[in-house]
């Protein structure tokens, strides 16, 4: 696959441009709405006095970075809030490689396509590691394509695709390669907030100085356009100290800093969201997960159901997952997924459908009448 250019916009402009009704089933965009919350700091916002309409800090509001300090366990020094977690990732991937001597980037097959693009982006070699039968990257699959030219291990739980969810011991098991290999592990945990199986463990409870975990607000929040992320790097004064000097001076360079309403909003929605909110997301993915599965299966297609995030992945019979069955999809069945093949080789029979519309029964249904 190539992952020089975005491949989920090849399939977004062909959807955009079929002639006739599509359910969107490609993008990650939540279709609920956000914390009110949030809206109540936007509109306080609008009322601000001029000097808060300027530069905020590069590092991030110092308050936003207080409250994420205090929900993550770790010191506010060690939190940078960035474009995103697509910078957060970049910021982790380039220090990386950077800091340790090897080239390398170990990423999972399947994997979310825009790690493998920025890999590339980066100059980075690559290497892939294959999930088991379960979908799950197994530890053990991990150390042994791990070698001193490894500089960056990526995970992402809950995966996108897969919809895997690793717990204390298999993150601890990955830091621990990690450090044996004198390696980073980069631990995308944007989904932290869709575990259905009440797995999910973060990396930083590996309390380990060979591990960043990243993450957002554009999915807990439904607010995808906000860019409103963060990393947490390793302490300054421990050995990989460096990573967190190098990635504010690179986060300043790039983007000076990020956007001020944006983060005051976000502060305002962490102090004032009830846990009910987050539940009442997760149970409605819940649901959906369930009626789509149910539907795969009458149509008589094979999948997996997730333990974590947006996404299953479903393979029909006869029907790989490649770019040209997805159009058809779009043209004939009016459901626009994303194609196995652009995540990689040990899912390339699959496609994976985004389960952020209120649309899911219908979508379903139009596969059924599709492959009965």
């Amino acid at each position: 696959m190539d992952y020089t250019e975005p491949q989920f916009f090849r399939v977004m402009q062909y959807s955009a441009r079929a002639d006739r009704d599509v359910v969107d089933m490609v993008s990650g965009n939540p279709d609920w709405d956000p914390p009110e919350g949030l809206r109540d700091g936007l509109r306080d916002y609008a009322e601000a006095p001029a000097d808060d309409y300027q530069y905020p800090p590069s590092v991030g509001l110092t308050p936003l970075r207080n409250e994420i300090a205090a929900r993550r366990g770790v010191d506010r020094n060690r939190v940078l809030i960035t474009n995103g977690a697509g910078e957060a990732n970049h910021l982790a991937m380039t220090g990386g490689l950077h800091h340790f001597d090897g080239n390398e980037i170990l990423l999972t097959d399947p994997v979310y396509p825009y790690y493998a693009g920025r890999a590339n982006f980066i100059g980075a070699d690559i290497s892939f590691v294959p999930v088991d039968e379960h979908n799950r990257l197994a530890p053990a699959d991990v150390r042994a394509a791990a070698s001193e030219d490894t500089a960056v291990i990526v995970v992402n739980s809950p995966n996108n695709p897969t919809g895997a969810v690793y717990d204390a011991d298999a993150m601890d098991e990955f830091a621990a390669i990690a450090e044996e290999y004198d390696a980073l592990l980069l631990s995308d945990e944007v989904y932290d907030h869709f575990d259905y199986a009440g797995r999910f463990s973060s990396a930083l409870n590996a309390d380990s100085d060979h591990v960043v975990a990243t993450n957002s607000f554009s999915k807990t929040m439904a607010i995808t356009g906000f860019r409103v992320g963060y990393a947490i790097f390793p302490p300054e004064e421990g050995p990989t100290g460096t990573l967190l000097e190098r990635a504010r001076t690179q986060h300043m360079l790039t983007n000076v800093t990020g956007s001020r309403p944006a983060q005051y909003a976000v502060l305002r929605a962490l102090k004032t969201t009830s846990p009910d909110y987050y539940a009442a997301c997760r149970r409605r993915l819940e649901d959906r997960v369930d009626d789509f599965c149910a539907a795969l299966a009458a149509a008589g297609a094979e999948y997996n159901r997730p333990d974590g995030g947006f996404y299953v992945m479903a393979r029909f019979p006869d029907f790989p997952g490649s770019f040209e069955n997805v159009y058809e999809l779009i043209d004939e069945a009016g459901v626009a997924g994303m194609p196995g093949e652009a995540f990689g080789e040990s899912r390339s029979d699959w496609i994976r459908f985004a389960l952020v519309t209120a649309r899911v029964d219908e979508a379903a249904q139009r596969l059924a009448n599709y492959f009965e």
